[in-house]
């Protein structure tokens, strides 16, 4: 019986101790890990900060004081963080009332042939603006942010990127230009980081009615759930948003907005490497600086707190395009798309009553209207806070100035705005090449060529670049979509001021006439790739 007791207590004995190792195994295993992503983390961090195209900066949302800054009044390309202005005026719009988040929203087809990421809605169908703010917040949509953009544009997403550029300018972002709704390659829109931490606490400010929609992590649309692509909301403590942003000229750029025990900032990292090394930066940065945050100066609502957004919002399929009944009765239908818009009607399934978003704003002076042209412009007014980084009034609600257009199913697409790039595919699983200095550098230290020697005759013009390295990336791939057109073509960067930046031509060279310097043109066209001939 001692000997039966011996052994079980034995057999106890060894169970309990393979219990303990493997606890500790798996313990040391979890710390492993840990400690490799903390180093990781560092490694990207330290890399990034060393980025010689990398910019950044962090800002006291409270006191307005710049708590860090590299390169932060640099130009550069916004890519997706653009979007941020197009949700902006979006917001504003809703709280003059002239849209609701239930208006259709349709899709032209310039809107629909954007490039992805995007919904997918076909030319002709409709989303509502709730569903056009989720989609640019999770997936940077891009034919939503057209569609939003042409419609608040009154069908031009020309106009509406000026009012763009008019609202930023207004609102203290003097560097910024826009030339589109979305953030997709031209070489004439440009932000800095200080711009966009601006815009970054501008959008809290003055809209926390609606600022719950940045930290939304995923949305139904229809059959397909759209997952967000800002992974630090949810992984860092405090973030709530606010948008991620990468073209091949851009790299990968983010803005973040943090609130953590009565403390608040807002970062900025432009021209990251990679996704993971922007990420860690901007890790690096919360951690770095949200401890030197103010948590008592100015006001306790200076940053308004949002209600933060359901795990997952519900939205109704799109509307699919209508194909013979409006041809055959377009006045009946122009005025059942006003009906549609003007009455009362319940609201979508978007979980308002979490996120505390009303469906109708202020009254406004006109009912909105598909049918009229809405041309806006900023005008001052009073201060909403008393932030220095956005001492500058709020702009007022936009005035309106309206003249009729007829709704079409199908809009031509119009013609871009001048410097336009064509759009970069890489990665566009995520909104994530890496922007560059705009510092003055003369041609002879640069290589670039001398328009009146070595390339006489006639030229063909691609665009135009902060720097002459990205110039002569942007004649590479366009000659690779050239073909045989561009096979003797000698791709050469000039460079020029313009307002106190020194910028550069991206051309080609070596066309014995004008005949063969238009015939490349064409071909680059055929190719999607915006150009045009000139004699030198």
């Amino acid at each position: 019986m001692q000997e039966k007791s011996g052994i079980v207590s034995r057999s106890a004995s060894s169970v309990s101790s393979s219990r303990s190792g493997n606890f500790l195994a798996k313990l040391l295993a979890i710390l492993s890990m840990a400690v490799t992503i903390v180093l990781v983390d560092s490694v990207n961090a330290d890399a990034e900060a060393a980025n010689s195209k990398y910019a950044g900066i962090v800002v006291d949302a409270k006191t307005g004081n710049v708590l860090y800054s590299e390169n932060a009044d640099r130009l550069q390309y916004p890519a997706s963080l653009t979007k941020m202005m197009t949700i902006y005026m979006t917001f504003e719009a809703l709280e003059q009332g002239r849209i609701r988040l239930d208006t259709p929203v349709p899709f032209s087809a310039h809107a629909a042939a954007q490039a992805p990421t995007k919904l997918g809605v076909r030319a002709g169908g409709t989303i509502t603006v709730e569903q056009g703010i989720l989609g640019l917040v999770t997936l940077s949509a891009n034919d939503a942010a057209t569609a939003l953009g042409e419609m608040l544009g009154g069908g031009s997403e020309d106009r509406f990127a000026q009012l763009m550029t008019a609202k930023a300018h207004a609102l203290g972002m003097t560097r910024t230009t826009y030339r589109n709704a979305n953030g997709l390659p031209n070489t004439a829109q440009m932000t800095t980081a200080r711009d966009q931490a601006r815009l970054g606490i501008a959008l809290r400010q003055h809209f926390p009615q609606y600022y719950g929609y940045f930290s939304t992590r995923a949305f139904k649309f229809g059959s397909r759930t759209i997952r967000s692509h800002n992974r630090l909301v949810g992984s860092v403590r405090g973030v709530d948003g606010i948008k991620t942003g990468y073209t091949r000229a851009a790299g990968f750029n983010l803005v973040s907005s943090v609130q953590v025990d009565g403390k608040s900032i807002v970062g900025v990292v432009l021209g990251g490497a990679s996704t993971p090394a922007r990420d860690a930066q901007m890790r690096n940065l919360i951690a770095t600086y949200l401890p030197k945050a103010s948590s008592r100066g100015g006001s306790s609502a200076l940053i308004a707190q949002a209600a933060p957004a359901p795990a997952m919002i519900e939205t109704p399929a799109p509307v699919q395009p209508q194909k013979v009944q409006q041809k055959a009765q377009p006045q009946m239908a122009q005025q059942q798309i006003a009906k549609t818009i003007t009455a009362a009607q319940p609201p979508v399934s978007a979980a308002a009553a979490d996120l505390s978003l009303p469906h109708k704003g202020p009254l406004p002076d006109a009912r909105y209207q598909v049918a009229e042209t809405e041309v806006a412009y900023a005008e001052t007014a009073q201060s909403k806070s008393d932030n220095p980084l956005v001492a500058q009034p709020m702009p007022a609600p936009t005035k309106v100035k309206t003249m009729t257009f007829k709704q079409q199913a199908s809009v031509a697409v119009p013609t871009p705005a001048p410097a336009y790039m064509p759009p970069e595919q890489g990665d566009t699983s995520v909104d994530e090449v890496t922007t560059a200095s705009t510092t003055p550098t003369s041609p002879a230290s640069t290589g670039a060529a001398s328009t009146s020697d070595a390339h006489s005759g006639w030229v063909v013009q691609v665009g135009v670049s902060p720097n002459r390295q990205m110039a002569m990336d942007l004649l590479e791939s366009a000659k690779s979509k050239g073909g045989r057109a561009l096979a003797s073509a000698k791709p050469f960067a000039v460079a020029y001021a313009a307002g106190g930046d020194q910028l550069y031509r991206a051309r080609f060279g070596g066309f014995d006439d004008q005949r063969d310097a238009v015939n490349a043109c064409k071909a680059l066209k055929k190719a999607g790739i915006k150009c045009w001939a000139a004699a030198q």
